[in-house]
């Protein structure tokens, strides 16, 4: 048994969401589930017409373990309407220190849209000029460079919540969403009860940043439980759901490399938040970000992404 397991761990781990999913792999269990995840990165795959950033000077070699970043897109997308990217979130991956940094960008920051010519709300970006202008934007407002990007269809992610059997989160208010009602403490979610989870703010009194909090737990579960054992027998449903509900510039290839060099950074998510004071402009409402919390915030992870 010892000697079978030790032979799976050499193809990749079943896992679940989005490109902390991937990175946390490790192993896998047999052909089967590697020619499924393979079917369903392939799926995934959408490279963009994009040129590389005047913030690196070198493309980045996962070979060589170099730290990047992801630019996670959370999108309501219906029929004719590309829609707004009601949640942004910035992965700075770095190996060498064995962590990854989760930036989340509250939607009404108030930023220029690079190819725009004006300052508005960053989720914008992605309404005036899909996944390319967003990664121009954020990456201009951060002063790092965005690598790469994983969209999800927050439509379609109860299903990716349901694949993996459903998760736990910690929450910490009793409120009432969609006519679900969240009790506080410890509680289970099935997909539909996350996406709610996930959408409330109005009652937070933290509003955007309770919202971004929560929405970091259900990634989070997502990745607990699709990292399971458990999740093994679930492996066709996962791959089917994230094959139609998510879209990456990453290359299956690229993904390997990634859990080859990178797993062990998936160990350590430490997590931070953008303090903004919110004003009304022209009788609409924005964030607004100090330059002081812009430096702290573009310092912290120009440290972590190891630029100088």
């Amino acid at each position: 048994m010892r000697s079978e397991n030790k032979k799976n761990r050499k193809w990749l781990k079943v896992t679940g969401i989005v490109l902390l999913v991937l990175i946390i792999g490790a192993g896998a269990y047999a052909f089967t589930v590697y020619k499924s995840l393979k079917n369903a990165v392939t799926t995934m795959h959408e490279p963009i017409d994009r040129k590389q950033s005047d913030k690196r000077q070198e493309p980045v070699s996962f070979k060589d373990k170099n730290p990047f970043t992801v630019l996670m897109l959370g999108v309501d997308e219906r029929p004719g309407d590309r829609g707004r990217s009601d949640t942004m979130i910035v992965l700075a991956v770095n190996p060498n220190n064995k962590s990854v940094k989760m930036l989340s960008i509250p939607r009404d920051t108030r930023t220029e849209i690079v190819g725009k010519g004006k300052d508005d709300k960053i989720n914008h970006a992605y309404a005036f000029g899909g996944v390319p202008m967003s990664m121009d934007t954020v990456e201009n407002f951060l002063d790092i460079p965005i690598d790469y990007y994983m969209k999800v269809n927050m439509e379609g992610f109860k299903d990716i919540v349901d694949a993996v059997g459903g998760i736990t989160v910690q929450n910490n208010l009793d409120f009432t969403q969609d006519k679900i009602h969240f009790a506080k403490g410890e509680i289970n979610l099935n997909g539909t009860e996350a996406l709610a989870f996930t959408r409330m703010r109005k009652q937070d009194p933290n509003g955007d940043f309770g919202r971004q909090g929560r929405q970091r737990q259900i990634i989070q579960g997502v990745i607990k439980e699709g990292a399971s054992v458990s999740s093994l027998a679930n492996f066709s449903d996962i791959f089917t759901a994230l094959g139609k509900n998510v879209k990456t510039n990453l290359s299956f290839d690229d993904l390997i490399d990634i859990q080859k060099n990178y797993k062990d950074a998936g160990s350590n998510i430490q997590q931070m938040e953008i303090k903004e004071t919110g004003t009304k402009i022209d009788k609409i409402y924005y964030g607004l970000v100090s330059a002081e919390e812009k430096q702290r915030v573009q310092s912290e992870l120009k440290a972590q992404l190891e630029i100088q």
